[in-house]
């Protein structure tokens, strides 16, 4: 089969590879029909990360079981299917104690396990989410970020008729903004430094666009808010800037959910985390999208919420790539040549 390996700093290839085969009576085996990059493929790629040379790359698809193992009954081939990527070890404290996100050893495919920007991957059956009719494979492929995002707002203690503002509206943010309204969000403020991104918030249901090259994102929000400043605020940007400049919007007591990873080290300005102290602002951590019983409550409502349509990717979908284009687009994509939301390979 057809696959992108990743071989090292910014050496990705399209090459041919062997097929995933079924080697443990739980195996499944999925004919990939959508994949999308992720952030941290983006990062890996350009300075890398967990990895086994050579190894095929990618996490984020959805697509048609092949095959089987003798012990899986209740998945047949033909069967329209996403994955969850994440494999935990089932024996440290925090998996023991249920805490699944916070195992010692998680891993996800893509790194030392064989990826899904392939024509087949293969997971266990315990990582496999079966796709209602009205959810298609382009939409299903955002089954995994849609879960990290829910996985993040579990954290919080968002109430209904709360105002939050979202910090970077790639597609996590974008994500975001949707989870916030099905959270009970009565006003979303978006904010990014890039129109597009901001006109695809609008599209996905935020009320208040920011750009905040023109003035300070705080000082935007508290304009809008006379000086109160939002309930909850989600870094979704990722930057070592915004991972900053977060603490200044939240209210006295609000809070800080942290989406994004900056991958690199962050220099906090007094005035910014004076806000944490003097605000008494909660400041949470999210990681991963997975919780007890595996996979977890985020997969099974990030599938409802698309099946009802209050999860709506389309918006976010900016292309849509044959796999033998992925060394030239993981090139633009570090190299910031062309504007680049959502990108899905259909193998």
């Amino acid at each position: 089969m057809k696959a992108l390996n990743l071989y090292g700093i910014q050496d990705i290839r399209f090459e041919e590879t062997k097929e995933p085969i079924i080697e443990s009576g739980t195996d499944v085996i999925i004919k990939v029909k959508a994949v999308g990059i992720c952030g941290s493929d983006i990062s890996r790629y350009k300075k890398l990360g967990p990895y086994i040379e050579g190894m095929t790359f990618g996490h984020e698809f959805s697509g048609e079981v092949v095959e089987v193992g003798p012990e899986v009954f209740h998945i047949h081939a033909g069967d329209r299917v996403a994955g969850c990527p994440t494999y935990y070890c089932g024996e440290c404290e925090s998996c023991q104690k249920g805490e699944l996100s916070r195992c010692e050893h998680l891993t996800v495919i893509g790194a030392r396990h064989p990826g899904s920007y392939a024509e087949y991957v293969k997971l266990p059956v315990e990582n496999i989410i079966s796709l209602p009719d009205h959810v298609d494979f382009e939409t299903a492929s955002l089954i995994e970020p849609s879960s990290v995002v829910a996985h993040g707002f579990y954290r919080t203690t968002m109430e209904p008729g709360e105002e939050v503002a979202v910090m970077g509206c790639g597609s996590i943010g974008l994500l975001a903004i949707q989870w916030a309204k099905i959270f009970g969000a009565k006003k979303v403020y978006a904010i990014d430094i890039d129109d597009t991104k901001l006109a695809a918030a609008k599209e996905v249901g935020a009320e208040v666009l920011i750009n905040s090259l023109n003035k300070p994102a705080h000082e935007q929000v508290s304009d809008h808010t006379n000086g109160r400043g939002v309930d909850l605020a989600v870094e979704s940007a990722g930057s070592p800037i915004t991972s900053s400049q977060i603490f200044a919007l939240p209210k006295k007591g609000g809070e800080v959910v942290f989406m994004g990873i900056p991958y690199a080290d962050i220099q906090i300005e007094r005035y910014y985390f004076e806000r944490i102290v003097r605000n008494e602002l909660r400041v949470l951590g999210s990681w991963n999208a997975i919780s007890s019983p595996f996979p977890g409550k985020e997969w099974e409502a990030s599938v409802h919420y698309m099946n009802t349509g209050q999860i709506n990717v389309k918006p976010m979908i900016s292309h849509r790539l044959k796999l033998e284009e992925g060394p030239e687009t993981f090139d633009r994509l570090v190299n910031k040549k062309g504007p680049y939301v959502k990108v899905l390979f259909i193998p």
